[in-house]
């Protein structure tokens, strides 16, 4: 009787996929170099066409992706689509050259354009940092490929009319607004997107500095990949000798770790409460100080008014107004020089003055019980593991070993949610690896209770830490949503925070065994809605009231506990 096979199922072919992507990408690091026009080079593309990631849209199908392409774009250097060469290096000094560091807007990296050719790219936030750029190479790649492929004709001899019309516009050196728009017709027929498509993207792209900057990048991108089918001059990605050599040694972590530790023993703090917050740098701070330091301008200190004015960059006034308030009244802040690039905020609550701060701590206590809120910008990924590990480790000198009094760690962040919208509240009850057999509960602090009658859809459950935001596909997300693990969302920390908390008290004993945990994430994205990925756009405002009530209930927990 012959064997039925089971066929295998979109969320497993997935999975595989993501599987042999990082497999693919260890070995390409350990290896020092590829090309991506190469064996290696399309094992990642054919892996990532197979995994079809949300973030990608249309990625596996022959007109061009756009939304994907400005998502990218904005986690790139500007100009990496010009070079031939690309360099992942450690941080090797390029600082102390003549070179200016070019730094995305959505990534905290340093990078610098060497020559014509050749684009540099400094690693100091570990492996999920190398993950993150080489995948979104590998989609640029695609990308490039896919214009290559429509205007090479005739075997590779030719090009089609098309392309000669767009590279005649791009190498004149002046253009008027009309040459534009003939240049975007022939673009739309390129990339087998509208007119219209190509001339909103356009103007989402133009700068006052570059104002045809996506007609130069279609031109780069299609360029560079009809070269290396007529001429055979390929693009190489390499990983210079000293990144693999540093990597996963903590190095940079360490020095970010060493320099809070000898800032905390110099101000006195290392024998009072610690709490320490991994946020952003503005509503921990805002949420002390804002309605005391702001009482003039905002007269009703109930309404989320105020904090909605501070979130915009035309209100710099008010912003340093709060921050004058908040460094008159003890807080310190450290400007991070370690190349981990996580600044740090220190709030010493003995030294807040009388009515300064908006919460009341209990002013009688004395002042080795007073706490001391510690708070930290978001780490990437892994880097999550490095700095905390090395944070929560003594301070160790010739005579002895100081132990920090550590009473909690709270987590708030943005994440991806399986069900509801942005805005949206996730309070995770576990974490899970994804690709591993890696699984942390704990105790949140933290419940669904504390965020009752705020209008704000609110799910408790099991978060899946994974290894990168932009290689999701609505079949392993709805594959984790509908099975038993009853996951609620995804981010790219949690599991790599509760590692090394965990490691730290119960392992190395180095802070308390019942150290207080706090974890809350508001919504950044809906993966399993179409036109709700981050590549549809930022929360705007709709993260105002989400940021500043999960701030308000972690402040209230540290003050009253």
């Amino acid at each position: 009787m012959a064997t039925r096979v089971k066929q295998t199922t979109r969320a497993q072919e997935s999975t595989n996929a993501i599987e042999r992507l990082y497999i693919t990408m260890r070995h390409l690091l350990n290896r020092g170099f590829y090309k991506p026009s190469g064996v290696s080079g399309n094992a990642l593309r054919n892996a990532l066409l197979v995994l079809r990631p949300e973030i990608y849209g249309s990625i596996a199908e022959e007109k061009a992706e756009l939304n994907g392409l400005i998502y990218v774009l904005e986690r790139l250097p500007e100009g990496i689509e010009e070079c031939r060469f690309i360099n992942l290096t450690s941080d090797e000094g390029f600082s102390k050259s003549h070179l200016k560091a070019i730094i995305p807007p959505k990534r905290r990296r340093n990078c610098y354009r060497i020559d014509d050719e050749q684009m540099n790219i400094e690693i100091t936030r570990g492996r999920s940092d190398i993950y993150d750029i080489l995948t979104h190479l590998t989609f640029l790649f695609v990308e490039s490929g896919k214009i290559s492929e429509r205007v090479l004709v005739e075997d590779g001899k030719a090009t089609i009319r098309d392309w000669e019309k767009l590279v005649e516009f791009v190498e004149k050196e002046e253009k008027t607004e009309s040459e534009r728009e003939v240049a975007f017709i022939h673009t739309a027929n390129i990339l087998g997107r509208t007119y219209e498509e190509v001339s909103e993207i356009h103007g989402k792209l133009e700068s006052a500095k570059n104002k045809d900057r996506f007609l130069n990048l279609v031109y780069w991108l299609g360029k560079l990949a009809i070269e290396e089918e007529t001429t055979g001059n390929k693009r190489t990605i390499t990983f210079s000798p000293l990144l693999r050599e540093r990597l996963g040694h903590h190095i940079h972590g360490e020095r970010w770790a060493d320099a809070i530790k000898s800032a905390l023993e110099k101000q006195n703090l290392l024998d009072r409460p610690i709490h320490i917050i991994s946020a952003n740098m503005h509503s921990v701070m805002n949420s002390l100080f804002a309605r005391m330091a702001l009482s003039n301008e905002f007269p009703n200190s109930e309404s989320l008014e105020i904090y909605e004015a501070l979130s915009s960059s035309e209100n710099k006034e008010l912003q340093t107004k709060v921050q004058t308030w908040a460094q008159e009244n003890g807080m310190i802040f450290l400007d991070d020089n370690s190349g981990a690039n996580i600044d740090i905020q220190i709030f010493d609550s003995a030294k807040f003055g009388k009515g300064a701060c908006c919460y009341d701590f209990g002013e009688a206590i004395e002042e080795i019980q007073k706490p001391v809120i510690f708070v930290m910008d978001y780490a990437f990924g892994e880097q999550a593991y490095e700095t905390i590990d090395e944070l929560l480790k003594p301070l160790t000198n010739k005579k002895n070993k100081r132990f920090l009094n550590v009473d909690s760690i709270s987590i708030m962040g943005k994440a991806g949610i399986l069900e509801g919208g942005k805005g949206d509240l996730m309070i995770p009850s576990a974490h899970i690896f994804e690709g591993t057999a890696d699984n942390y509960p704990f105790k949140n602090e933290l419940s669904a209770v504390d965020f009752e009658g705020y209008g704000l859809k609110v799910l408790e459950g099991t978060m899946v830490t994974v290894l990168g935001t932009s290689l999701q596909n609505k079949d392993i997300l709805k594959f984790f949503h509908e099975s038993t693990w009853n996951v609620i969302g995804l981010e790219m920390e949690g599991v790599h925070y509760q590692k090394a908390i965990q490691s730290a008290s119960k392992i190395r004993k180095s802070i308390k065994k019942d150290v207080k945990v706090r974890y809350a994430y508001y919504a950044s994205d809906n993966p399993l809605e179409t036109g709700s990925t981050l590549a549809s756009g930022g929360l705007g405002t709709t993260g105002v009231k989400p940021t500043y009530l999960i701030t308000d209930r972690i402040l209230k927990q540290i003050f009253n506990s």
